[in-house]
C-alpha cells in the first residue's frame, strides 16, 4: 500500500504530501513518535543542514528534512529490507539521500542526528552522536518513555550534550540536546 500523508503544523505554507511505502519498515509518519518527529522537523530551520536520520526505518525522516532544504542527509538502518526501501522512497519522492547499511553512526560532521530509536541502542549509540555532532549542532531523540528520559539525558550530558527540551504525546517522550 500507498500512503500519501500531508504533516500540518502552525507554520504557514507548512504542507508537504510525503508518499511512504513502508513494505516492511517502521515510518509511515503515524505513529506518535514519527509524526512528532516530523512536526519538529517542519518547526525548525532545515536550509542547509547535514543531517543523520539513524534507524531510518522508511527514511520518511530524512525524506521531510531534505524537502525542507537540508543541503544533504545520510540516512542509516540494521535492516538490509529498510535500506532497499528508504532508496524506493527517496525516489518516490524525488529526494536525494545516502543510504546506507550499518549499526554504527558513520563518521561525519553533522548538523542535526535524528533518532526514533528504542532507549537502550539510543544510550549504545550517545558516544558516536557526541562524536560526529558539530559544534551548536543538535540530536534530536525519539522512541521512548518518560521513565527513560533520565537516563538519556545523564549520558548525553556526560558526552557535552545539553538537554534543551522535552515533549511528549500521549505515552511517548522526544527530547533535544545541544551540543
Amino acid at each position: 500500500c500507498v500512503i500519501h500523508s500531508s504533516f500540518h503544523i502552525d507554520v504557514p505554507e507548512a504542507e508537504y504530501d510525503i508518499i511512504i511505502n513502508p513494505k516492511m519498515s517502521f515510518g509511515t509518519g503515524h505513529h506518535e513518535t514519527t509524526s512528532s518527529m516530523l512536526r519538529w522537523i517542519l518547526s525548525d530551520s532545515m536550509q542547509g543542514k547535514k543531517v543523520l536520520d539513524m534507524g531510518c526505518g522508511t527514511g520518511v525522516l530524512g525524506i521531510m528534512a531534505k524537502k525542507c532544504g537540508a543541503e544533504s542527509i545520510v540516512a542509516v538502518d540494521i535492516d538490509d529490507k529498510s535500506v532497499a526501501n528508504s532508496i524506493e522512497n527517496a525516489e518516490a519522492n524525488t529526494v536525494e539521500l545516502d543510504v546506507r547499511l550499518g549499526s554504527t553512526p558513520p563518521d561525519g560532521n553533522y548538523d542535526l542526528i535524528l533518532a526514533n530509536i528504542h532507549r537502550n541502542i539510543l544510550l549504545d549509540q550517545m558516544p558516536a552522536y557526541a562524536k560526529n555532532l558539530k559544534q551548536g549542532g543538535e540530536v534530536w531523540l525519539s522512541g521512548f518513555y518518560a521513565e527513560d528520559i533520565p537516563y538519556l539525558t545523564k549520558a548525553a550530558e556526560s558526552m557535552g550534550l545539553e538537554h534543551t527540551e522535552t515533549r511528549s504525546k500521549d505515552e511517548w517522550q522526544w527530547i533535544r540536546l545541544k551540543k
